[in-house]
């Protein structure tokens, strides 16, 4: 049994609350360490680094709501973990008696963020590729990932006017409103949602190990876990050179490089809709939309770093990584769930290909463009740092490009 759209609808706000929660970390508490602790910024980005480190449990999550026949308790319960790891960290930021507590305090607590994003994230995403029709997923995604952003975004917003006028101890009572209020929109998107759908199928492999091995046997998800791997780091790696790139090279104002950024982010919106309305109407495949989201990526980095209009191939890129990311997320679920009693597993392996993807995307950019400023002019070192993201987005679409010729099983048709 799958659900309509008032019931996918309702599911997808445990991805809002997923999304607001792992904004916090990323956003507030690194402003807090840098600037009102006047921490290194290197510290924020470790802990960072560690939260998707510890996502390579993802299998494991994914695996065990395999093998208990249920998603909603490690969604509920992996919410909770995150939410304790942000309570844990506003402490850290406002009450811990020495820098050496807060950052012990913090090592724990990004930790815990890390797992409970990995446990709610891949039960809720085993979940929707199991609730939501075939002929839907690409929509579904495009919803699902929209209501990610839009989590964030209300996090973001609703705390940063909260916390007016800062001080430590607003701090200690925003954070935990927030994460009872993730608590509590998780629990609303999930309650009677399985009860609906029925039982979750017993895995063919109730131990882990035979189970991963079983997934990495199978073609399509090993190549289909390569393509994640690749196409996530290509999509992160522009994250943090963007801005600086259109500062150094074009002469951008900070206020300006952001209003630069916006417009990628629209572009990227733009693209969704695009994909999931083309999708859903059989005007391409999902796995089709990921390879031409992909090469559009590139070609906007191309333009980037051969020094074109900055704007245009900005929106070119944004535009290429909006359709890539629907059609990357909705593959992903028809993939996963096509393998009956192995969706959670399937999907904690691809999800822990794309947090180690993300985890290292950002030391490789930096890293790269670091080294190549010592050598090169400004504008040819964020070249090499494109014209890397180009490559790896293109061997993403040539990947693509072979799963989706490659015959699938009857779920997975070609040009479906």
């Amino acid at each position: 049994m799958t659900l309509g759209w008032g019931g996918l609808a309702r599911l997808c706000l445990a991805n809002a609350a997923i999304g607001g929660l792992s904004a916090l970390p990323v956003n507030l508490f690194n402003r807090l360490m840098t600037v009102e602790l006047a921490l290194p910024a290197l510290l924020p980005g470790f802990l960072v680094a560690l939260h998707y480190a510890v996502q390579i449990s993802r299998p494991v999550w994914g695996h065990r709501s395999d093998a208990k026949g249920g998603r909603t308790p490690f969604i509920l319960g992996g919410i909770a973990v995150v939410g304790l790891g942000l309570v844990l960290s506003a402490w850290a930021i406002a009450m811990a008696p020495s820098p050496q507590v807060a950052i012990a305090v913090w090592i724990v607590a990004y930790a815990l963020i890390g797992f409970g994003i990995g446990a709610a994230g891949t039960s809720f995403l085993a979940l929707l590729a199991t609730a939501a029709p075939d002929e839907k997923k690409g929509a579904v995604a495009t919803f699902a990932w929209l209501m990610l952003i839009a989590g964030a975004i209300f996090s973001s917003v609703g705390a940063g006017i909260a916390l007016k006028p800062y001080s430590p101890e607003r701090l200690m009572l925003v954070v935990p409103v927030v994460a009872v209020v993730g608590l509590v929109l998780a629990y609303i998107a999930t309650v009677g949602v399985e009860k609906r759908l029925g039982a979750v199928p017993a895995p063919a492999d109730p131990a882990l190990g035979p189970a991963l091995r079983a997934t990495w046997a199978d073609p399509a998800a090993r190549a289909f876990t390569g393509f994640v791997f690749l196409s996530i780091l290509a999509f992160y790696l522009s994250e943090l050179v963007l801005e600086p790139f259109a500062g150094h090279v074009h002469g951008l104002t900070p206020d300006a490089s952001t209003r630069l950024s916006g417009g990628k982010d629209g572009a990227a919106l733009l693209g969704m809709i695009l994909a999931g309305a083309l999708s859903t109407f059989k005007l391409g495949s999902l796995r089709g939309w990921a390879m031409i989201g992909c090469v559009v990526s590139a070609i906007g980095l191309v333009g980037l770093g051969a020094g074109l209009a900055l704007v245009p191939f900005t929106v070119v890129l944004g535009l290429g990584n909006g359709l890539f990311v629907v059609g990357a997320i909705g593959s992903m679920m028809r993939l996963a769930a096509a393998q009956e009693g192995a969706t959670g597993t399937r999907m904690g392996v691809f999800g822990a290909a794309q947090a180690v993807a993300a985890g290292l995307a950002g030391l490789i950019a930096t890293g790269t463009l670091d080294l190549a400023r010592v050598a090169l002019p400004d504008g040819a070192a964020y070249a090499v740092v494109f014209g890397l993201e180009a490559i790896l987005f293109m061997a993403a679409a040539l990947v693509a490009g072979r799963i989706l010729h490659r015959p699938m099983a009857p779920q997975l048709q070609p040009g479906e």
